[in-house]
């Protein structure tokens, strides 16, 4: 016997959300559930079409996934960012970017023993894979904390979750000559790239970061934000093709492959770009009302150059400012869910409607 999972693995942080929540519902207009940030606007007629038009699958696909797929994130790269020198085999689909996420350490035959590494702030699925492969998880934002030693994995993540940071150029590429230099995979999760506020956004796939090889990285993206089809579990991962060889093989064992109806919906919305553009519109307006609204009402926001939350604080522990805004029907993440360091944050999503995020901002005021 291993044990129970719950001596092996943290609290699943959003149950300890119940009580807060329910203060929030009770509110006379109902709750604004800012905690998850879960995209709440249609998916893409596009995307929709493709799926119904693929409807028919009676076989089955395949772990690779269509060579058509994958040469459609060759081309979103190079399209949306610049991205030049990568081909479909240096590209593996996956079954949302928290599967993947998830099992990779086990999936790279990590174990006892081997380091993760992750931002102090962090999603938490990235200390949870590491616990679950049995590796000894370690929180760091500087490569300097690990001395002479090095992490057999490390994770960044711009624009980050949940607290918005978006790294420089200078900073992903002296990390990747680090990562380098010790023989370390180093993992960018780079799914809010298109959600860039403040600044520029940046992937350690571009040649100005990675000197034109791929070597030792991998980058994960993900369709549920950009194409608001968290409901349909499609993602990718694209980096050093031995790596990806490897995980294909194994995957292949495993049987994680995308439907094949949901592999022609991520095609057709990667290549369209004008949903994204309209989504992004929609962002950036709620932020704005959003952030207005709690600047006002005495909030302090830091970070949040990028991705779908505001990092915001009162000066005092985050359960109390949870309990506050509860009061008033919204509810928000505590930033200790992403690690000691966010004790006194609250991360505030602006994925909900215009007309919640606008009774939140009535709320505030």
């Amino acid at each position: 016997m291993t044990g129970p999972v719950s001596a092996r693995l943290p609290v699943f942080p959003w149950d300890t959300l119940a009580e807060a929540k329910a203060r929030a519902a009770a509110h006379p207009d109902g709750i604004v559930d800012l905690s998850v940030g879960a995209p709440v606007d249609d998916s893409p007629q596009v995307a929709q079409d493709a799926l119904a038009k693929a409807a028919n699958a009676p076989g089955y696909p395949t772990v690779f996934g269509p060579v058509s797929l994958r040469q459609s994130v060759v081309d979103w790269l190079a399209r949306r960012f610049g991205i030049t020198g990568v081909t479909p085999d240096q590209v593996l689909p996956t079954v949302g970017s928290k599967e993947f996420i998830g099992n990779l350490p086990v999936q790279l035959g990590l174990g006892p023993g081997d380091v993760v590494a992750f931002p102090t702030l962090a999603y938490p699925t990235y200390e949870v894979g590491a616990r679950y492969a049995r590796c000894e998880p370690v929180a760091a934002d500087s490569t300097v904390a690990f001395g002479p030693s090095a992490p057999r994995l490390l994770y960044l993540n711009s624009p980050a979750n949940p607290h918005g940071q978006v790294l420089g150029a200078d900073h992903l590429r002296k990390t990747v000559e680090w990562c380098r230099e010790r023989g370390t995979l180093l993992v960018s999760d780079e799914c809010y790239l298109e959600f860039v506020w403040e600044g520029e956004a940046t992937s350690v796939l571009h040649p100005d970061i990675n000197g034109g090889s791929l070597e030792g990285i991998l980058a994960v993206h993900s369709l549920s934000k950009r194409s608001n089809l968290a409901g349909y579990r499609d993602a990718f991962v694209v980096g050093d093709q031995a790596v990806i060889g490897e995980l294909l093989a194994l995957r292949k064992h495993l049987g994680f492959m995308l439907p094949a109806p949901v592999a022609a919906a991520m095609e057709a919305a990667l290549g369209d770009d004008a949903h994204v553009d309209a989504q992004r519109e929609r962002y950036a307006r709620r932020r704005a009302v959003l952030r207005s609204a709690l600047e006002k009402a005495g909030f302090e926001i830091t970070h949040s150059q990028g991705s779908l939350y505001l990092w915001a604080t009162r000066g005092e522990h985050c359960r109390d400012t949870v309990a506050w805004l509860a009061e008033r029907g919204i509810l928000v993440a505590p930033g200790e869910f992403y690690g000691p360091a966010g004790a006194r944050h609250v991360r505030v999503g602006f994925t909900a409607t215009d007309e919640r995020i606008a009774a939140a901002a009535a709320r505030l005021a």
